[in-house]
């Protein structure tokens, strides 16, 4: 393997760790090279420019292509290194979700197919993904994807085929995924136990997302809109009501005064509110959720300047300070500003390849790079620019 200077056996001791789970010596030597040129590599991360990354040789292109695209190994025990190898060398807080836009031209491109960017709200040809990050310390580190399908891709069975992509793939919603995966981390015995942090302002299927982290027990810090429904209890009939009816009601909550310091280096008063009690999640209706009696607390923090709408959690951190609530909820941010990183700096926009596994592969070979460069500490300016 090429060598970068002092940090030569750190690289080494992480690869020889993350792609332990590869069977074979072949593999796992390309998936080192390959993970040199994305930390090395300078622009676009396609395996014909990646191959331009000294002192691997122009005609490695050809085996970098054929590890993403035709290689048959399997990326999830790979990211279970990667989440452990996270687990381990910090003290993770909590799981969040980023989704992550994917601009292409074409319909041939693995999961491609129109949507109305929420951000934007134009129509935009695109893949759709969804990154899961371990949050710890105000860092998050991606360490699984997962590919919302939609259009003509849960319907044309031939065009699954064709990308290989799994009969289980068709029809999952990003709640289908979320909940999947908080299932899955929940049973892996290498991976904590952590509150799930969540943005469902934006989605059309809140109450559902919600319904299945409390099926699996899994602590919530979920941001959601004024207008989500829940359940006031303690009468004879829940009565439901929306979050932001709720918290019009002066005498039913309490404020708490938060000092956040200001950019001259002073303190301001920050007011936020809580709910008196507790409420229970809504079921959509028609569900069949059966969410039971789970206790939430409602947080409502109104903008310090009153230019902005206020913003509301749910969280089951009944007990916990509503400072420590807003502190995990941050990890959302977090995760935006590293989505951000991954389009800049390790090539979750490049990859070219019309197959499923391709497609995963590549972002699980830019999660890795992404999650070495913040361990190890080292800029990714001054990866980039590295001597071989």
């Amino acid at each position: 393997m090429p060598g970068d200077g002092g940090s030569t056996q750190t690289l080494q001791t992480f690869m020889d760790e993350i792609f332990r789970a590869l069977r074979r010596p072949e593999q796992r030597r390309w998936a080192q090279a390959y993970l040199w040129a994305l930390i090395h590599g300078a622009g676009k991360k396609t395996p014909r420019t990646m191959a331009l990354a000294k002192p691997l040789p122009p005609a490695a292109a050809h085996g970098l292509h054929r590890f993403i695209n035709a290689s048959p190994w399997d990326w999830n025990p790979v990211r279970h290194r990667l989440a452990r190898e996270v687990a381990a060398r910090t003290a993770p807080q909590a799981w969040t979700v980023a989704e992550l836009i994917i601009p292409k031209r074409g319909e041939h491109s693995v999961g491609v197919h129109r949507r109305v960017d929420p951000a934007t709200g134009r129509t935009v040809n695109c893949q759709r993904a969804l990154v899961f990050f371990l949050a710890s310390g105000g860092q998050c580190y991606p360490v699984d994807w997962s590919l919302v399908l939609g259009g003509a891709w849960d319907s044309d069975r031939e065009r699954r085929r064709r990308a290989r992509i799994p009969g289980s793939e068709a029809g999952r919603t990003p709640a289908d995924h979320v909940t999947a995966y908080a299932a899955e981390a929940a049973a892996h015995p290498g991976l904590p136990r952590l509150p799930w942090v969540l943005d469902l302002t934006r989605c059309d299927d809140a109450a559902g997302v919600l319904a299945g982290l409390a099926r699996q027990r899994a602590d919530v810090v979920c941001e959601i809109s004024p207008d989500h429904l829940v359940l006031l209890t303690g009468q004879h009939t829940p009565v439901a009501t929306t979050v932001g009816a709720l918290m019009e009601v002066r005498h039913a909550r309490q404020t708490h005064v938060l000092l956040r310091q200001t950019p001259d280096g002073g303190v301001r008063p920050v007011p936020v509110h809580t709910y008196a009690g507790t409420v229970t999640a809504a079921p959509r209706p028609g569900s069949g959720d059966d969410v039971g009696a789970r206790p939430y607390r409602v947080v409502e923090r109104p903008d310090p300047d009153g230019r902005q709408p206020a913003r509301y959690w749910l969280t089951t951190l009944t007990d916990r300070r509503v400072e420590d609530v807003l502190r995990l909820a941050r990890s959302h941010a977090a995760a935006l500003a590293a989505v951000a990183t991954l389009r800049r700096r390790f090539g979750v926009l490049d990859f070219e390849g019309r197959s499923f596994p391709g497609w995963h592969h590549h972002m699980t070979m830019a999660s890795a790079a992404y999650v070495y460069q913040r361990l190890s500490g080292a800029p990714a300016t001054a990866l980039a620019g590295a001597a071989p």
